[in-house]
């Protein structure tokens, strides 16, 4: 129960007993309630072990606490699990019951099925409501770009009270990544067997966004399996005991707290605790297993109208790296991003060439199996692989990944990573923006996992260059020419590839009017054809003139921003939204992309004008950031130049006092400065 008495502690011990066909039920303690001074608290039932929770005072501001969050795994020799999943959850305040009052569960109908099997009530009042789960409604999950026909069970609760406690099991039967196999017939559970069989792995994370008293989770396996298993970013309780003729290992952690986040800090899975476990060997065996699974489908058998394409594409390039680049350019542009279910072969099983090709779409699986089919065709080795954009992969071999690339053999023996999904109408031939990020080929030697590497910033340079004059009106006249490579370029190039023609003119203009609303385009020069990303680095020229840009004031001083520094292509300098005024931070964060900033502007004042600061200069360096700045004035010619250079984009916590200190000194320069006559 649950009463909000200061000053007052509650302690209920009970014990339910049920009474059978009954909607609403009297629920009849067994125990004394025992009212003790002190600060305010409520006690619940422990949901496994028939003793008592306290929620202390420090649990009173949240809408709902999860009394427990428990999972029981059951594993077969075939590697399928059986789970169990508890919950126990107190709602605090109306917000919490609106929070609480529909329950939903997400699974994948190709290699699993779930149901609720039971959902209890428990009022405030000693009564109870048995929830019957026959109504829960199983239904097409949302879904955008991929439909796989993934699926959601939802269950309406009804309306909810403050002290109420949500106690449901889940049974779930299956594993997490799809089979190659036909859509299964009902009642065929050899859907639910993995497909690398007999192995088991799973990753559970040990936070969460409410407070939790207990999280606990379970796992049986046969006595002859091995797992190893690592807590990382925390520590929990752990054993492992044998029972019944098999081993059972018990994760357990109290007191749960949510997880407080950072601003742009790397993701959960690579800061809060969580639990990692896996029956296979190492990343090898994975590896191996993954080659096989796609060369026995043929997901890279060649086709006769392919091969033709592939012969046009390479002729005349007379390099191994021109072939690689041409054939991964093809596929990344021709080949939609789109997913449609296609039954078998979904999961780690890639969609053979004759339906891509065919098809012209697919999943990042569908994109790098043509290009790895391409490759082939053209004479080289290549293969596919795995990899987790957004965090880490660790050691211990349970599959974190969500996308899947190719690899190429070149022929000094180097494995080049290479991905078409990330890179349409890209200079880069393996994405920058997955810089840092942890690989796994399938080869039939098997490979270790791998680490992309840091680019260098100079790699993805955008620069700004202008030539302006303010006259004694406040007028601005000039030109600015910008410039960029890599993943610079894409950003800035992205209207010209993907958007409108129509809107090209406009998307220019936009860029001076975010300088100033009063800013007149006169010309912009961006050469003939900026679609063609391959050809050179984007290049575009303004010519323009912005009435009233510099405030004057009362005894004839005017007021200004730099113009290169003043909200011009902000979208390309991600480094912005990076929240700067934090002095320390507990976790690494992230940007787009490591990146070199340059921005020089010579402004011809009116005669006889003098900036009223003084001459700066700055330099520094870190292992995340370094700048160099200059701010001065030689006769009528204020000068501005800066050079940020931003090293990664996956940075420590360490990393945080230089990259902090070289983008607020780079954003120092863009203050605004006063001339006067």
């Amino acid at each position: 129960s649950y009463t909000r008495i200061p000053t007052f502690k509650t302690v209920i011990f009970y014990q339910a007993i049920y009474q059978k066909n009954m909607k609403k039920t009297k629920l009849f303690f067994v125990g004394a309630a025992i009212l003790i001074g002190g600060g305010t608290a409520v006690h619940a039932q422990s949901w496994r072990n028939d003793g008592a929770v306290s929620l202390d005072k420090q649990y009173a501001d949240y809408p709902c606490v999860n009394l427990l969050d428990s999972t029981s795994v059951t594993v077969e020799p075939t590697g399928q699990g059986s789970f169990a999943v508890c919950r126990a959850v107190r709602v605090q305040t109306t917000a919490g019951a609106l929070q609480q009052r529909i329950l939903k569960y997400d699974y994948d109908p190709l290699t699993a099925a779930a149901t609720f099997k039971r959902v209890t009530i428990y009022h405030a009042d000693g009564t109870y409501t048995s929830v019957d789960v026959s109504k829960a409604c199983d239904y097409a999950a949302p879904a955008r770009a991929i439909y796989w026909g993934a699926r959601q069970i939802m269950l309406e609760l009804g309306a909810l009270q403050p002290g109420d406690i949500i106690d449901y099991e889940i049974d779930k039967k299956g594993f997490t990544y799809a089979l190659l196999s036909d859509a299964p017939q009902s009642g065929d559970d050899s859907r639910f067997i993995p497909p690398m069989r007999g192995q088991f792995y799973d990753i559970v994370p040990f936070w969460s966004a409410d407070p939790t008293l207990r999280k606990v989770y379970r796992v049986s396996l046969p006595a002859e399996k091995e797992m190893q298993f690592q807590f990382y970013q925390g520590s929990c309780a752990s054993s492992m005991r044998y029972e019944d003729g098999r081993k059972v290992y018990t994760f357990a952690k109290d007191a749960i707290l949510p997880f407080r986040r950072e601003p742009n800090m790397v993701d959960f899975y690579d800061a809060a605790p969580k639990l990692m476990m896996s029956t296979t060997t190492d990343w090898k065996e994975k590896s191996r297993w993954f080659y096989g699974v796609n060369e026995d489908y043929g997901s890279f058998t060649a086709i006769p109208e392919a091969q033709k394409k592939v012969d046009e594409l390479i002729r005349g390039k007379k390099t191994e790296l021109e072939k690689v680049a041409v054939l991964t350019h093809w596929v990344a542009d021709n080949i939609r991003y789109a997913g449609i279910s296609m039954g078998k072969g979904e999961g780690f099983t890639l969609h053979n060439l004759k339906m891509n090709y065919t098809d012209r779409c697919g999943v990042c699986k569908d994109i790098a199996g043509t290009l790895i089919a391409f490759l082939r065709m053209a004479g080289f080795e290549a293969f596919p692989a795995m990899t987790m954009a957004g965090s880490r992969v660790e050691t211990i071999p349970a599959d974190h990944f969500n996308h899947c690339v190719a690899v190429v053999k070149l022929s000094d023996g180097t494995m080049m990573p290479l991905d078409p999904t990330w890179v349409p109408f890209c200079r880069e031939l393996w994405s920058s923006a997955e810089q840092q990020q942890n690989y796994l080929p399938g080869t039939p030697e098997g490979t270790d996992l791998c680490l992309t590497p840091i680019s260098d910033p100079e790699n993805h340079y955008v620069r700004i260059k202008a030539q302006n004059t303010l006259d004694e009106k406040g007028t601005l006249k000039g030109t600015f020419t910008i410039e960029a490579e890599g993943q610079s370029d894409s950003n800035i190039r992205r209207i010209f590839t993907t958007g409108f023609q129509s809107e090209w003119a406009h998307t220019m203009e936009r860029q001076l009017l975010n300088v100033s609303p009063k800013a007149r385009l006169k010309s912009v020069d961006y050469g003939r054809t900026p679609k063609d990303y391959q050809r050179a680095p984007i290049q575009i020229t303004f010519r323009y003139e912005i009435p009233e840009y510099a405030l004057k004031g009362d005894q004839g001083e005017m007021v200004f921003k730099p113009f290169v520094l003043n909200n011009l292509y902000t979208q390309v300098l991600s480094y912005l939204r990076i929240d700067t005024s934090l002095e320390k931070r507990a976790y690494g964060f992230k940007d787009g992309c490591s990146r070199l900033v340059e921005m020089e502007e010579n402004l011809k004042l009116p005669a006889g004008y003098e900036w009223q600061g003084k001459e700066k200069q700055d330099q520094m360096d870190g292992p995340g950031a370094g700048f160099t700045g200059y701010m001065g004035q030689n006769g009528n010619q204020l000068q501005v130049k800066t050079s940020l250079r931003l090293k990664k984009r996956v940075y420590e916590a360490s990393d945080w006092e230089s990259f902090r200190n070289a983008v607020n000194t780079a954003k120092g320069y863009g203050e605004y400065i006063v001339v006067k006559k």
